[in-house]
């Protein structure tokens, strides 16, 4: 930042100007309205394909093609009419995420730890909940009317995001500029509430049991996921979740409910195959 104002040109001079202005707008309680879906989705496509041209998108068969038919008959459940894409990231972290508008990514960091097709269809039912119940646009509204509002703007996000990035996805992303680059760093370092990821475990079990997965895999799911940290730091998936107890009471008390909707489903896969 420093160095930045040190520059002599009139736009780095105007630039610095702003951001200072606008950091005061916010901090007096300046309200900007968060934008609508069809904004607010593009420029998550914006920084979903910046992402997947700078990761290593993995080429195993089984868990690709596993992948496929999940986000497909996850995606139907969820009725969304989103633009619907899936990769499948190397990198070892246990970790998965959809953005708005049905952009998903899942680590083959996380795939041994889930062990069934089942437990990746309870995960992408809770990640696609975040995006069919909005999460991820009220907290992009709550982040325009903070002090993050200075950093979305135009290029300014490329001189704070370091400083704001807690991540390596937001880091990545900070480079692309404009409003894409501000919903990067809003979604990869502010976190969903607990009331957004309870919500997201209600709906996602329902999903998932809408495309026909025993919706009983879902408690076993948090159990193995829970185990996998042992004692170490959590899993990224994992970091601002309600505690384990809490979570798999909710998903028990909902399990009758949502046992009738897979009983319905016209096509049974059960836990589907295991992974290898």
């Amino acid at each position: 930042m420093i160095r930045f104002l040190k520059d002599k040109s009139w736009f780095s001079k105007i630039t610095a100007w702003f951001l200072v202005f606008s950091l005061l707008g916010c901090a007096s309680g300046g309200f900007v309205k968060a934008p609508e879906d069809p904004e607010l989705n593009a420029e998550a496509a914006k920084a979903y394909a910046e992402l997947k041209s700078k990761s290593k998108i993995s080429t195993h068969p089984k868990w690709n093609a596993m992948l496929k038919r999940v986000t497909n008959r996850i995606a139907k459940a969820s009725g969304e009419d989103f633009q619907w894409e899936y990769v499948l990231i190397e990198n070892p972290d246990v970790n998965a995420w959809c953005m708005p508008g049905g952009k998903i990514a899942v680590y083959t960091g996380i795939m041994p730890v889930l062990k069934t097709e089942g437990a990746l269809a309870a995960v992408l039912g809770h990640e696609v909940a975040h995006a069919t119940r909005r999460h991820g646009k009220q907290q992009y509204a709550r982040s325009m009317n903070t002090n993050l509002l200075g950093l979305i703007v135009g290029g300014i996000i490329a001189l704070g995001g370091q400083a704001l990035c807690k991540t390596n996805e937001c880091k990545l992303l900070t480079g692309i500029g404009g409003a894409a680059a501000g919903f990067a760093a809003t979604f990869f370092t502010l976190k969903f509430s607990r009331e957004d990821e309870t919500d997201a475990d209600y709906c996602g079990q329902q999903y998932m049991a809408k495309a026909g997965y025993d919706p009983s895999e879902s408690i076993s799911l948090w159990q193995r996921m829970s185990e996998s940290h042992q004692g170490q730091a959590l899993p990224e998936i994992l970091s601002t979740h309600p505690s384990d107890e809490s979570r798999q009471e909710r998903l028990r008390a909902t399990l009758a409910e949502t046992k009738k909707i897979y009983s319905s489903s016209k096509k049974k896969h059960g836990l589907g195959e295991r992974i290898r």
